[in-house]
């Protein structure tokens, strides 16, 4: 079996040339963004010119280290640049600085696993499986995961900045740092059993302010119960989707916006400002394979949907990758809505943070009855019934009442 350490050892990080011009893509200029959303930054940042990967100082001390905007730079707007302007939030807002440190370090392990799962010299770990109590043999971590986990938590605890880390490949949160401001849930590798097809894959995240007033707890406890918040104090969330282009999607809750990787900078650059989900699609997204275990308002909804007899007269198409953040991204652009009707994506990893980033592009996010974020998680991995996408849409589906599945008798692929 291979040993997680060997093949750590065996993982090569893309390096990124600065000399290759970048291609001519519909980009946001800093400038642009600067003056439509956020307030002016006191320092230009070379991006090429960032702290070292260990760096846990503030992100003043991480800006001190970098020289003004050159002529020749591109004055595109990269995350860092985003969440150092304010997140998308009204002038004068701010993040703060911490948050935007714990990005840059978030965002740096995320190239790590885009680089990871795009080597041809490690496609072929998505087959194996580990031992793990957390799941069934389906849903058992993968290598991948295991590597992908690593590779957060180590980021995160090079940030300085985070307290602890509630991974669904671990049965219990991991704590880091006692005086770590935030809180990190993360999925690190959805879809990681598909990975030898070359399906989509994503890493799902959430971040939550530490509660203080548990510091008293031992540390089991309340690393436990900082893991456990209700999804509407999450303080910002976001995927990362693995594909023809690597694209950052994340809400700092003011709004939802993409960036997408550039290879020839490796940085992410916004190339979605502000996404807003159209209030009505004309697209579900599920395995209807499983139509005969659905119970009668969920198949009596799609029935009603794909031959336009709903609320839009417009027949429904299906679209269905089986890979939950490719799935969800297509459907934050085009509309309509991504679900799962039975009891299996966990909401502490999953359903909270998608859920957020959902609303905060002016989506809706259900178990087929409550609002997501409304749920208090009673155990870390928590599974429920998950439907997002279009205002609309979610708000009709639900109106059928009867959408959660319940016979559940074992897939197996």
């Amino acid at each position: 079996m291979l040993q997680v350490e060997t093949i750590m050892q065996s993982l090569t990080i893309t390096l990124y040339p600065t000399s290759i011009s970048p291609p001519s893509l519909d980009l946001f200029p800093l400038r642009q963004i600067t003056a439509s959303v956020l307030y002016p930054p006191t320092a230009g940042y070379n991006r090429r010119g960032m702290a070292s990967r260990g760096d846990s100082a503030s992100f003043k001390s991480l800006a001190a280290r970098q020289t003004s905007i050159s002529s020749d730079d591109d004055g595109y707007c990269t995350l860092v640049d985003f969440a150092g302007n304010g997140g998308g939030g009204r002038q004068g807002t701010t993040v703060g600085d911490d948050l935007v440190v714990l990005l840059y370090h978030l965002q740096h392990a995320c190239k790590r696993i885009a680089s990871l799962v795009a080597s041809p010299f490690n496609s072929s770990l998505g087959k194996l499986s580990v031992n793990s109590s957390s799941g069934s043999d389906r849903d058992a971590p993968k290598p991948l995961d295991i590597v992908s986990n690593d590779i957060i938590l180590s980021s995160l605890r090079n940030s300085g900045k985070v307290a602890v880390m509630a991974s669904e490949e671990d049965d219990t949160p991991t704590w880091i740092k006692d005086d770590g401001p935030y809180v990190v849930v993360v999925d690190p590798l959805d879809g990681s059993r598909n990975i030898d097809a070359s399906i989509p894959t994503g890493t799902i995240f959430g971040i939550y302010s530490r509660l203080v007033e548990l510091d008293h707890l031992p540390v089991e406890e309340k690393a436990e119960l900082n893991s456990l918040q209700r999804g509407n104090r999450l303080v910002a969330s976001g995927y990362v989707l693995y594909s023809s282009a690597t694209i950052l999607c994340v809400t700092l809750g003011s709004g939802t916006h993409a960036f997408t990787l550039d290879p020839s900078t490796g940085e992410f650059v916004l190339t979605h400002q502000n996404i807003k989900i159209p209030t009505r699609g004309q697209i579900y997204s599920v395995n209807d394979a499983r139509y005969f275990d659905w119970p009668e308002g969920l198949r009596k909804y799609i029935d009603t949907v794909r031959q336009g007899k709903g609320q839009n007269p417009k027949k429904y198409s299906a679209r269905y990758i089986c890979s939950l953040v490719a799935d969800l991204h297509r459907t934050l652009l085009y509309g309509g809505v991504a679900m799962n009707p039975r009891d299996h994506l966990r909401l502490v990893y999953e359903g909270n943070p998608l859920a957020f980033l959902v609303e905060q592009a002016g989506g809706k996010a259900s178990d087929g009855k409550r609002e997501i974020l409304s749920i208090q998680p009673v155990k870390l991995h928590q599974r429920l019934p998950l439907f997002l996408g279009s205002v609309e849409d979610v708000t009709e589906l639900e109106s059928y009442g009867d959408v959660q599945q319940t016979v559940n008798p074992g897939y197996e692929v």
